[in-house]
């Protein structure tokens, strides 16, 4: 089931229509800005979605601001720019892929079978497609999407064969009697040594530079604004973490919200080339020119 709510007037004059998700990072992230706690910038107008949904509905043109999946950036970089800040990269938080307990314990016996993910344009599924092309040689058989909170129910009730996870469910897949076949991150940072590139914040290029160059600050500001008051953000976070325990919502903001969050810096920029070269290299991605990446001066 699609997550989909709203926080904001939307006849307000000077709001930015924008799609996040409700996961712990991003509301603790997004707080101090949807609230107007920074200034120098439009406010938003959020609206609460899936990553598969914001990834459709940016290669829609749909919405001014939101966060979507870094292997999604291909298809939008024509009419929205990245912006350096805001985003999801990080260490030892890579995407699972979850099997029931009965299950082989090699990746190669992932052959043939059905693996539920959460998009086909996520970067989590982008990351599992390299590292299934060298650990799964017998090739995988079908993929079916589904909505992240449903993936661990749908291996535990035997309905998939294996399950990619992301946010919060490497905290708690062990509840469902599941275990963990093979980490992504660790796959990842083995091959490149580089941070994981997972979300991505992007803003439509028509804003200008000028008011891009706002709206970056003002989201840096955001961050920043929570690191220094973590508790003003407790009731946003725990209303939108589909109740989801409050040391769980740490644990995830803790994880996913680092100094990559503020600024995407050199290591971050390289990290996303690497992930969008090594897929095009592998013809999973089209190419993207090195410039397209660029922030707007």
């Amino acid at each position: 089931m699609t997550i989909l709510s709203t926080l904001g007037d939307s006849t307000a004059h000077s709001r930015l229509s924008t799609a996040y998700s409700p996961c712990p990072n991003d509301t603790f992230v997004f707080h101090a800005w949807a609230h107007g706690l920074v200034g120098g910038a439009d406010l938003p107008e959020v609206t609460f979605a899936d990553i598969d949904v914001t990834n459709g509905r940016a290669e829609r043109g749909e919405l001014d601001v939101l966060k979507i999946s870094y292997a999604a950036l291909p298809w939008v970089l024509r009419e929205y720019a990245l912006l350096p800040c805001g985003g999801a990269l990080g260490r030892g938080c890579g995407p699972l892929v979850l099997t029931g307990p009965d299950a082989a314990p090699d990746p190669a016996a992932l052959a043939g079978k059905t693996v539920a993910v959460p998009s086909e344009r996520s970067t989590a599924y982008l990351l599992f497609r390299l590292w299934a092309a060298e650990a799964v040689p017998g090739g995988l058989g079908a993929i079916t999407v589904l909505p992240f909170h449903e993936i661990m129910p749908a291996v535990r009730d035997g309905r998939v064969d294996a399950g990619l996870v992301i946010h919060e469910a490497r905290f708690t897949y062990q509840q469902y009697g599941l275990r963990c076949l093979a980490d992504m991150g660790e796959a990842w940072e083995a091959a490149t040594g580089l941070p994981i590139p997972l979300g991505a914040i992007i803003a439509r290029r028509s804003l200008g530079a000028e008011r891009l160059g706002r709206l970056a600050a003002t989201i840096r500001a955001s961050v920043e604004y929570a690191w220094a008051h973590p508790d003003a953000s407790r009731e946003y976070v725990l209303a939108h973490a589909q109740e989801m325990d409050p040391a769980v919502a740490d644990q995830h903001i803790g994880l996913y919200v680092n100094e990559f969050t503020a600024d995407l810096g050199a290591g971050g920029y390289a990290a996303v080339h690497a992930l969008l070269d090594r897929a095009a290299a592998a013809g999973l991605l089209p190419a993207v020119p090195p410039e397209q990446l660029a922030f707007p001066a």
